[in-house]
């Protein structure tokens, strides 16, 4: 990792000219990618913990979920994207799903897991935390091709939009979860290994976006 920062600056022939890519913009991958691994981290170790313990290990996955959603935070927050409205809106479904469910959990008298299984439609608030992940996931597929989130993308809304509804069975659900769990995990550890300027993305098209916004907002 140090090596990688200590590396010297690059330039490159971007869409609208060219651009450097500096120890900063690498730190900032680092870091977007560090918090994928620990939010996939988390979410791996609570789902496993329920599948060996079952709803003794419930009282677990609510600290467990707290790293999820704040290593997703600064993930999305340290994320590259071109579209700044796609960027915010991301952010915004974090900060809507986890608001939601530091609410749920301190109002309900069960785990916080427990409380939303049986109350599905508690997703409506907390689900918007898992659509900020499938903004992720897109974003991933889209931009590099990745197997593993073209299959997350659909899957997630289907799982939460299938438990709302009712539509699935329990098998089902199970299935599920153990393939996105698998998918996620698969996907952080990928990003671990991956070149980090591609991740970085053509600073030249942020600068001609920037560009655009602010010449749109003088007229």
């Amino acid at each position: 990792m140090i090596a990688i920062l200590d590396k010297s600056p690059t330039t490159y022939q971007g869409q609208f000219g060219e651009f450097t890519i500096d120890k900063n913009d690498r730190q900032e991958v680092l870091i977007y990618r560090g918090g994928l691994v620990m939010a996939a981290l988390s979410f791996a170790i609570a789902t496993n913990l329920f599948v060996a313990q079952g709803v003794t290990a419930l009282p677990w996955i609510t600290p467990l979920f707290a790293v999820f959603s704040l290593s997703l935070g600064v993930s999305l927050y340290f994320i590259h994207i071109y579209m700044v409205a796609l960027h915010r809106a991301l952010q915004a479904f974090w900060v809507i799903g986890s608001i939601s469910a530091i609410v749920i959990a301190f109002q309900a008298t069960e785990p916080l897991a427990l409380y939303v299984y049986n109350n599905p439609l508690t997703l409506f608030g907390i689900g918007f935390t898992f659509a900020a992940l499938t903004g992720i996931y897109f974003k991933e597929a889209f931009c590099f091709n990745r197997l593993e989130t073209k299959i997350l993308t659909p899957i997630v809304p289907f799982l939460l939009l299938g438990h709302m509804t009712g539509l699935l069975s329990v098998d089902v659900e199970q299935v599920l979860l153990a393939i996105w769990t698998i998918g996620f995990t698969i996907f952080a550890g990928r990003k671990m290994v991956q070149a980090i300027d591609p991740d970085i993305g053509d600073k030249s098209v942020f600068a001609y976006l920037k560009e655009q916004r602010e010449a749109t907002s003088i007229k």
